[in-house]
This record gives C-alpha cells, structure tokens and sequence, in this order.
C-alpha cells in the first residue's frame, strides 16, 4: 500500500516528467551556477560595504537595491540553466 507521499510523487512524475540531463549539460550547469555566485558575491561586497557607510534612509534603498539584483541575477540564472536542460 501506497502512502499519501508516494501517491503524490507518482501524480507529480506523470503531470511533469523528470528532466535527464548528460555529463555535458552537469558541467555547463555548474558552470553556470559558479558564475552566477561569484556575481551575486561582487554585489553583495560592493553593496554591503556601502551600506555600512551609509546614512539610515540611503541603507534602506541599498538594501533594496541588493535584494533587487540578486532577485534579478537569480532569475537570469535559472533562465539559463532552464535553456542548458532543454536543449
């Protein structure tokens, strides 16, 4: 007998396959994941050392800024990652 997870999973697995992907398309994945962390590491220190020398009004637009850009950087990522696995 089945459990409610497994159930669940089997439902899931039909409604969206699992994507296979070769040892090329691992590699260009992680390649693709390095370089997107060394990205949000660049903005992360320039960003955060302009925070502390900022006044509380401008921090909080700082802030926002870095949340933006790693929102940004994180969507381009998956973007391509997405095209890697579907090619």
């Amino acid at each position: 007998m089945k459990s409610a997870y497994e159930i669940a999973m089997s439902r899931l697995e039909a409604k969206s396959p699992t994507v296979k992907v070769n040892e090329a398309q691992r590699v260009e994945l992680a390649e693709i994941d390095n370089l997107y962390e060394a990205r949000i590491a660049e903005r992360r220190v320039f960003l955060e050392g302009e925070i502390s020398k900022a006044d509380p009004v401008e921090r909080d637009a700082l802030l926002r800024q870095l949340a933006s850009e790693i929102a940004r950087l994180e969507e381009e990522r998956e973007g391509k990652k997405e095209k890697v696995r579907g090619a």
